[in-house]
């Protein structure tokens, strides 16, 4: 199977790189600018997904059977206050892609977000209906909708909070913010007024890898399978790692001031994935020891 990742610099696209070089798939990937994957032998192309003759280039030169579109602007603020930017990025980069795989016969998979509902009665099956809150949200939903009325096969990956350790530690998560200021013994506040079904994103990655070896047409919820607050990632992080949940301030949304609102209850019901794929995703608990073997690395 000939797979095209975009994103490849990205978390996932790392993740992705990694699995797909371990199964021994045949793959190209292909980020904005040149490659920040520091692995020997891996095949990769620049490609800017918001310029379409250069998507449409790429992918014809390439035939891939698959695409996994994982690039996006997922930074929830940035998105509110650069909304041009992002909907160049998420939307109109889909609408590139698209066509190019309706040219190129391309199996295309796009990664979505818990984002495009309004967190009102999570968690969420794929037949919930979306109703985002934020420009973020708009922007995915809109992506979806692009995906759907494309001429091709298509399947959405749809997934929550996704944390992990990128190649070059560039992105924190909750679980190295918090054992970080923990261990300078930093007070924190964390909410307990928001939940979400936490990501590995490993385990995001090989839902992708499933999904793209079945072909599997449709909607899949890919994310973890414990239904938490932040409040609460945080105190499992601090148990795991010994420190000190004294420091650990339980408040709520209200408290911050953010230019996007969040909704405040997503999580997703994995049934269909682990039905149809055989997906099964690590605890919470079981991610943070995967997090905490990368870092001895």
């Amino acid at each position: 199977m000939s797979i095209l990742i975009t994103g490849a610099n990205g978390l996932l696209g790392q993740k992705l790189v990694v699995l797909l070089r371990e199964k021994g798939e045949d793959f190209l990937a292909t980020g904005r600018g040149a490659s920040r994957i520091p692995l020997e032998g891996i095949r990769y192309q620049s490609m800017d997904i918001t310029n379409a003759a250069e998507t449409f280039k790429v992918i014809a030169t390439e035939k891939p059977e698959v695409v996994i579109h994982t690039a996006a602007m997922t930074n929830v603020d940035q998105c509110e206050t650069d909304k041009e930017g992002c909907w160049l990025q998420n939307v109109t980069a889909v609408e590139n892609i698209v066509k190019a795989c309706e040219a190129s016969g391309a199996f295309l998979l796009h990664l979505s977000t818990d984002f495009i509902f309004d967190g009102e009665d999570g968690p969420y099956d794929e037949e919930a209906k979306a109703n985002p809150v934020s420009y973020y949200g708009d922007s995915k939903l809109a992506a979806e909708k692009a995906v759907m009325a494309g001429r091709i096969d298509w399947a959405m990956a749809r997934t929550v909070l996704v944390y992990g350790i990128a190649f070059d530690m560039s992105r924190s998560n909750i679980i190295l913010w918090v054992k970080k200021s923990l261990e300078e013994g930093k007070t924190i506040n964390v909410v307990n007024d928001q939940w979400r079904t936490p990501t590995l994103a490993e385990d995001l990655a090989m839902g992708c890898y499933l999904i793209a070896r079945k072909k599997a047409k449709g909607i899949f919820n890919i994310s973890g399978k414990d239904f938490m607050s932040p409040y609460q990632m945080a105190i499992a992080t601090a148990d795991y790692f010994g420190l000190d949940k004294s420091l650990i301030n339980e408040t709520d949304g209200s408290k911050f001031s953010q230019p996007a609102k969040r909704p405040p209850k997503t999580g997703f019901v994995l049934d269909k994935a682990k039905e149809v794929l055989g997906y099964n995703p690590h605890s919470f608990e079981e991610g943070i020891a995967v997090l905490a073997e990368q870092l001895k690395k």
